[in-house]
């Protein structure tokens, strides 16, 4: 299945795709995409309700604002340094276990909503990434446990300022949870959809330049093993958002370092996750 939601900021409602490609409202169906919904077996309710009511469910229209696919989950958590490429581009080691660091729920936005710059933003910088939904409460899960409790995957551009991140005395957290630096979507794609996440093209670009291309084979560690990992330390609910890694290609890894400002367009998309566009805007108060 294909889960979105639409709608105006913070009154989103749920949506999912037909087997044909329509996009349908699920108001009728009375769940949001969130914690309770992947936690109490929600997805499998769901298949059950778009065979039965989904040919005549409400249609939504193809130019209507997407939200964030999930509703706002218990929190993001990111890994750092996962695609080899991009270690190689930062001249720094592979880790030994995945590194992780956690991203503000706070940030999260629509696919193609405009990225605010922050005020005292010098280095805003771009990261695509393969996200996943957890399906399942995970604690100290072994891989395989890991592996079966995934309830989907999504694009999701990990912004970043690096100077909030890398400079000023505090965690990569700082830099990474500003307002509008986490967009998701435009869909949550179950495994189902996705067979074999290993073996996706991946691409960003800035005003129409390719700065990342990339595939996900070249991640270092996978994904049943971060899921493993980060339960290792924290349990995860259902709905938590887990970001794998950017590859190579990001601002601060060019020759000279290049960064975000007003008027900047981004587009990136994952092969099978659909695409996502990003004006990036000065911040307005």
């Amino acid at each position: 299945m294909k889960l979105f939601r639409f709608g105006k900021p913070g009154h989103e409602t749920a949506g999912a795709v037909l087997p044909d490609g329509t996009r349908v409202d699920c108001s009728a169906f009375g769940e949001d995409w969130n914690e309770q919904f992947f936690g109490s077996g929600g997805l499998s309710r769901l298949a059950s309700w778009i065979e039965r009511d989904g040919p005549t469910a409400p249609r939504v229209a193809d130019d209507v604002r997407l939200g964030a696919p999930i509703c706002r989950p218990s929190k993001i958590v990111c890994i750092g340094l996962n695609y080899r490429d991009h270690a190689a581009e930062t001249g720094a080691e592979l880790p030994a276990e995945p590194v992780i660091f956690f991203k503000s729920t706070t940030a999260i936005v629509g696919p193609n909503d405009d990225v605010i710059l922050p005020p005292e933003s010098k280095k805003s910088d771009w990261e695509v990434e393969l996200a996943v939904v957890v399906g399942a409460t995970l604690s100290h899960a072994d891989r395989q446990t890991a592996a079966n409790s995934i309830a989907g995957y999504c694009l999701h551009n990990d912004l970043s300022e690096r100077e909030f991140q890398l400079e000023r005395c505090g965690q990569w957290v700082k830099g990474k949870s500003c307002n509008t630096f986490a967009p998701l979507g435009p869909e949550l794609v179950t495994p189902d959809e996705l067979p074999d996440p290993l073996h996706l093209d991946m691409g960003l670009k800035v005003n129409g330049e390719p700065l990342q291309k990339s595939n996900t084979r070249e991640l270092h560690f996978d994904v049943a093993a971060i899921l493993s990992s980060v339960s290792q330390y924290m349990t995860l609910l259902p709905g938590d958002v887990i970001s794998t890694g950017t590859p190579a290609g990001v601002g601060l890894g060019l020759d000279p370092p290049r960064f975000l400002k007003a008027g900047d367009v981004m587009e990136l998309f994952i092969e099978g996750l659909g695409s996502q566009r990003q004006e990036v805007c000065a911040f307005d108060q």
